[in-house]
């Protein structure tokens, strides 16, 4: 049975068979989950590329747009591990493909040197506005099609299959 409820909860016995029955939902919402994160995905790299930037990937847009929306301030690895949630060992796998492909550098502190700032190189600024029109375009049409989802009634029965701006609903 899923784990859902407290060991102090006390089901009775047909809620407990129809619990069981039903109980299928817990493992497949993963799956369904995984499944729109996939399309999401997907929608996202060809929006990069009808924008122009198809030679950067998801994150690296991500961080392209932090760290030009926070140029007044002095970014490190710490602080992308913590606004990505992601882990050290990521970050410096990102990082360094990033700046072989010229898209940041690393510039040392004044007080001490240990410490490199993470600052955007002229490439890096050029490509901001083309990926600014594909987050746009995405968070528009994801916005469209989570609404559409979550305002619908039984909208998993009705949409499931159904191709929705070109994001198509898992079957």
């Amino acid at each position: 049975m899923c784990d859902m409820f407290g060991e102090d909860e006390k089901l009775n016995a047909d809620t407990e068979k129809n619990f069981e029955k039903d109980c299928h939902m817990c493992d497949a919402i993963g799956h369904e989950i995984k499944a729109v994160n996939h399309l999401m995905h997907r929608k996202m790299l060809e929006s990069a590329a009808k924008n122009g930037v198809d030679k950067v990937t998801i994150m690296h847009g991500w961080i392209i747009a932090y760290l030009y929306n926070n140029q007044d301030n002095d970014i490190f690895q710490k602080n992308l591990e913590s606004e990505f949630s992601i882990s050290r060992s990521s970050v410096t796998n990102i990082l360094q493909l990033m700046e072989k492909k010229g898209y940041i550098k690393r510039e040392s502190v004044e007080n001490d040197a240990r410490l490199k700032k993470i600052v955007l190189t002229e490439k890096g600024m050029s490509i901001k506005s083309s990926i600014d029109k594909a987050i746009i375009s995405n968070e528009q049409e994801f916005d469209s099609i989570f609404t559409c989802l979550l305002y619908t009634s039984d909208a998993t029965d009705e949409y499931r299959g159904v191709d929705l701006g070109g994001v198509r609903i898992p079957t």
